[in-house]
């Protein structure tokens, strides 16, 4: 069963694939049907996702036969995975902070990309702000930033797991 998870390039992207798209359904449900408002650090996370699911899927595209190609692909990947638990991190600890800790709420996303300078918005959403700090949802105690960063620790203990097999992935082809 490992074997034939690991041994083809076309099915390591398939898994980081599925794994992105679910992630995001989840979020569009979340936000859609449960009505709950993404902040500036949700958004940036759901764009380290996104950018893992078009990264896969460009490698399920290609099916890279060089070594080198394939080790790029899962490269970028890896940066936005860890790109993405970042965020997270520091949307927990922006959550974990007391309430006379928390940074100001900014405006909305319509309002921010209206009126500032984009370098502006993107030094805001990597500090992120009060609406970030609001704990909105969670499940088994654990609230939705911090299901992402499980998420995307599975993703890097399997994209890890893969780098390491690399050499044997592409015996095999």
């Amino acid at each position: 069963m490992i074997e034939l998870i690991i041994k083809n390039p076309r099915r390591t992207f398939l898994i980081f694939l599925v794994a992105s798209v679910g992630m995001i359904i989840v979020a569009l449900f979340m936000e859609h049907y449960l009505g709950l408002k993404p902040c500036i650090l949700c958004y940036m996370q759901r764009g380290s996702v996104i950018i893992i699911g078009i990264l896969a899927a460009l490698g399920m595209i290609i099916n890279p036969k060089k070594i080198l190609t394939y080790k790029i692909i899962l490269s970028s990947i890896l940066l936005s995975i860890i790109s993405g638990a970042l965020l997270s991190i520091r949307q927990l600890y922006l959550q974990s902070l007391p309430a006379d800790l928390v940074p100001s709420c900014a405006p909305d996303m319509e309002y921010l990309f209206s009126t500032l300078p984009f370098l502006e918005i993107l030094i805001l959403a990597f500090t992120g702000d009060g609406n970030c700090a609001e704990i909105l949802w969670t499940f088994m105690g654990i609230s939705i930033p911090g299901w992402v960063l499980i998420s995307l620790s599975f993703l890097l203990i399997y994209c890890v797991f893969i780098f390491k097999k690399v050499n044997e992935i592409h015996s095999h082809n």
